[in-house]
């Protein structure tokens, strides 16, 4: 007996089945690999938008660091030339004697007014004297020994006479205080 037409049909149907089968694999394959190209465009994209954000907020941090030390330490250089003014000011008053104090009362009291607003003026933009005296330790952090010399009754590295005070702005040294120090030998 002859076969059924049926099943000619039947693997027409199956063949277009499979080929409707492929189709939508082959599409689904697409629509796949354009998801997955568009995913890693997009976590791309992400990524380079965090580092400009990033990036945006270490240069706002980096100019307000600078804005802050333009603001201290912009000044230095004139904080620095004023301090001849104020180590004149201090000899002038330190030099007076009870006569020419007697006899020019009014200008010594003028230099003493100018030499307090002086310090005024520094204590106003975070200048502070570094002012040592007598028998404190050498700090080379502050200080600069302009000699050594051993001296009887003191003990090395002691500061036995203060040639000039020292300044700081804010936490930066501007000038050492000059001093001479002791060199006597531990005995």
């Amino acid at each position: 007996m002859a076969e059924p037409k049926n099943n000619d049909f039947l693997d027409d149907i199956d063949d277009a089945a499979d080929e409707e089968y492929a189709e939508d694999m082959a599409e689904i394959d697409e629509e796949a690999l354009e998801l997955e190209t568009l995913t890693a465009e997009r976590d791309e994209l992400k990524n380079r938008f965090m580092r400009a954000l990033a990036d945006a907020e270490n240069a706002r941090k980096r100019s307000e660091k600078d804005r802050r030390e333009a603001e201290n330490y912009g000044g230095s250089k004139l904080a620095r030339d004023m301090l001849p003014v104020y180590d004149n000011l201090k000899r002038a008053l330190e030099t007076a004697t009870d006569d020419q104090r007697e006899v020019s009362g009014a200008l010594l009291e003028g230099v003493e007014l100018t030499m307090r607003e002086l310090l005024n003026v520094f204590k106003k933009h975070g200048i502070d004297v570094i002012a040592p005296e007598v028998g404190d330790r050498f700090d080379p952090q502050h200080h600069q020994a302009m000699f050594e010399a051993p001296l009887p009754g003191t003990n090395a590295g002691d500061i036995i006479q203060v040639a000039a005070e020292g300044f700081m702005l804010h936490d930066r040294l501007l000038r050492p205080a000059q001093v001479g120090v002791s060199s006597t030998p531990v005995s």
